[in-house]
């Protein structure tokens, strides 16, 4: 299986080690000194997920809503675990116990911390003040991290860069990009490679507008600094709203550094409609269609086939055009997935052939060279090596042995209105077409069931059984009916 991963516009297999990107100023560190150098700093990522996404137009909070499979705020979470950060604090808004849920789902230790007022970025961020202090065993993180919630494509290679810059002395660190157009962005004002202050738009004079580099959000604080930076944050400003980024002029004044680091701007595109989600998902398909097609993958028309983050590939893997691929799929080596076919929880195995127009839904487990053909639905079934069903076909709840030939219409009638039963199908049998195997029922290995069989009892191995109503012909009844349609006349009385 290969294991690969998107990064922006580059692709790399996990053995590549790159350099950081650089600051402006910097210098170059290998990747290989920082992540040990990083390894030897605690970090704590706090996680600003209390917005109310009222934009959204959903009754679904706005970091739940999915993005590759993925909701976004697990997409926030994963990043600061690979980016060193095992303490996250979440603050969430007040009545979220949803959201509060989902990060401790995806982030088992993380602390959760409610915003009950809305009062600004830093306000926020003084939610999680015990996280901050770690009264729990009393040392302080050296590394703060400040992520928002509703920035999924944010990657963890930046949110290291952060940590580098505290590490070579910084109090503040700001990431910062560069936009096609910066109208309506906070600028970053620079002074010898030194951050000297975020002016926001409506407070920046005239020369400072003409500034590019903008501020993204997203901070990075010295952790033995970074109460006495926040908690001298004040309000005195239209909105009496306490502002994170004056963050930098109150570390500038207490004689500290503060940095900016750049990056792209995918890396800080929030997410606050549905266009803007619409947008970020294309953005985030283009990585991992990328990083698919760089591993190895054979797609003949890659802009029209989604992935889901967790998607797994092996080698000399086929997808024809206009596939979905849900959360939860792996795709073993030179497997095909044909046109119009869509995969969720599925494991599909070596040499097997999906589809045109075949559905696998969770718990689908395809072993090696098995057909699923078009308009063929497999749900919570294990098909065994070299099985075939190449049409029209419902296989639930179900074991299909090594071998076996599932015909065209066939049903497994796996739910009686109450709950579900097991239908075992053995290896070399064969089901007719249009039959339906009412479960819980086994038919044996090298079994044969008549076609348009409804099948309720076992069938041993390598029996014939013919379940249905015996064939009655009536010699002329065709005829005469056509004849009294000539007259006008109703066709004739079926005999009794």
């Amino acid at each position: 299986m290969l294991a690969f991963i998107a990064c922006g516009e580059r692709v790399k297999t996990l053995a590549l080690l790159p350099c950081r990107r650089l600051g402006r100023g910097d210098t170059a560190i290998p990747a290989t000194l920082e992540s040990k150098r990083m390894r030897q700093r605690t970090c704590l990522a706090i996680v600003l997920a209390a917005g109310e996404g009222t934009r959204m137009r959903s009754a679904l909070p706005k970091v739940l809503h999915p993005l590759g499979g993925r909701p976004l705020l697990e997409h926030v979470l994963t990043t600061a675990k690979q980016a060193g950060a095992p303490d996250i604090a979440v603050v969430v808004g007040p009545d979220h116990a949803a959201v509060a849920a989902t990060a401790q789902r995806i982030a088992p230790g993380a602390r959760i911390f409610e915003q009950r007022e809305r009062r600004g970025t830093a306000h926020a961020v003084l939610a999680a003040k015990p996280a901050i202090a770690n009264k729990s065993d009393g040392n302080l993180p050296d590394d703060i991290l400040v992520v928002f919630a509703d920035t999924p494509l944010l990657r963890p290679e930046t949110l290291a860069e952060l940590r580098a810059a505290l590490a070579d002395g910084a109090a503040v660190a700001v990431l910062g990009f560069t936009p096609i157009d910066p109208t309506g962005y906070g600028r970053l004002v620079m002074r010898g490679g030194e951050l000297i202050a975020i002016r926001e738009e409506r407070d920046a004079s005239a020369q400072e507008r003409l500034i590019g580099f903008c501020n993204g959000g997203l901070m990075a604080l010295a952790g033995e600094h970074a109460l006495a930076i926040l908690e001298r944050i004040g309000n005195a400003n239209v909105k009496s709203e306490y502002y994170l980024t004056d963050a930098v002029a109150i570390a500038r004044d207490m004689g500290l550094k503060a940095v900016a680091i750049e990056t792209g701007e995918d890396d800080v595109r929030g997410i606050n409609t549905k266009a803007q989600l619409a947008q970020a998902e294309a953005v985030l398909q283009d990585r991992l269609r990328a990083a698919a097609l760089e591993a190895g993958v054979t797609m003949t028309a890659p802009h029209t086939v989604f992935l889901s983050v967790d998607t797994k590939f092996g080698r000399d893997v086929t997808i024809e055009p206009n596939v979905v691929f849900g959360p939860g799929v792996t795709v073993d080596d030179g497997a095909t997935i044909r046109s119009f076919s869509h995969l969720e929880g599925a494991h599909v195995g070596k040499g097997a052939r999906v589809g045109p127009y075949a559905r696998l839904r969770s718990g689908a487990e395809l072993g090696p060279d098995v057909h699923i053909g078009n308009f063929v639905e497999v749900k919570a079934a294990h098909i065994e090596a070299g099985a075939k069903a190449n049409h029209l076909a419902y296989i639930g709840d179900a074991r299909v042995g090594a071998g076996a030939n599932i015909g065209a219409g066939t049903i497994t009638c796996n739910y009686d209105g109450i709950a579900k039963h097991h239908t075992d199908i053995g290896a070399g049998a064969f089901i007719g077409s249009n039959s339906s195997l009412v479960a819980p029922v086994k038919v044996g290995d090298g079994a044969y069931v008549g076609s348009g069989s409804v099948v309720t009892s076992d069938v041993p191995a390598d029996a014939l059984a013919v379940a249905r109503a015996a064939q009655t012909v009536k010699e002329g009844w065709a005829k005469r009916l056509r004849q009294l349609k000539a007259a006008g006349k109703k066709k004739p009385a079926e005999p009794s």
